[in-house]
């Protein structure tokens, strides 16, 4: 299901990206499921954290490949402090990246509510609500990248089927809060900048 007002002419949507305002907020990449996050997180220990996959690095370096192609300029990146944010958002940004505890999973300590995205971290989806509200500076887009239950903590149970590098599209307000104006998956960003 698409959200009111969804851009469904993504090169429209690309056009208005063009000249910032907006906050984009990414599911970082795939990862390699052999590996197992361990509770509570480590964040200096990369051998407790499950790690990006080389498919999950891959789209990440052709999504930031695509972006800077269609001329979607970048500005702030905030990340998860896990590992495999952090390194989605410096392959999309090409830039140093700010991780913040908002965005960090918020299934941490809690393994089933990574099972089960309900959206119910009714604290950390005020936080990112309240990231994802300010405007960038201007002329450029802020980018977040995080986790399945973050995105539902935040925006809802309806987002809790966010795929592996797909994006929701926020326009920001100086008047009240973003607003979505799009989902879009990976592939689409590759292919419009392919077109």
């Amino acid at each position: 299901m698409q959200p009111q007002g969804y851009a469904a002419d993504l090169n429209g949507l690309v056009s208005s990206l063009k000249g910032g305002g907006y906050v984009i907020v990414f599911r970082h990449g795939a990862t390699d499921d052999s590996q197992k996050d361990v509770y509570p997180f480590k964040f200096d220990d990369m051998s407790a954290q499950r790690q990006l996959s080389e498919k999950g690095r891959a789209l990440a370096r052709d999504l930031g490949a695509a972006l800077a192609k269609l001329g979607v300029p970048i500005g702030e990146v905030y990340t998860s402090q896990l590992n495999r944010a952090v390194e989605t958002g410096k392959l999309i940004s090409g830039k140093d990246v700010s991780p913040v505890d908002a965005l960090t999973d918020s299934g941490a300590g809690n393994p089933s509510a990574m099972a089960n995205p309900d959206g119910k971290n009714a604290k950390i989806g005020r936080a990112i609500r309240g990231l994802v509200d300010v405007p960038p500076k201007a002329g450029v887009n802020n980018v977040a990248v995080t986790h399945k239950t973050n995105v539902a903590d935040a925006f809802g149970k309806e987002f809790g089927d966010i795929r592996e590098g797909e994006a929701l599209v926020y326009k920001t307000s100086s008047s009240g809060p973003a607003v979505l104006v799009a989902r879009v998956q990976p592939g689409e960003w590759i292919a419009q900048a392919g077109s």
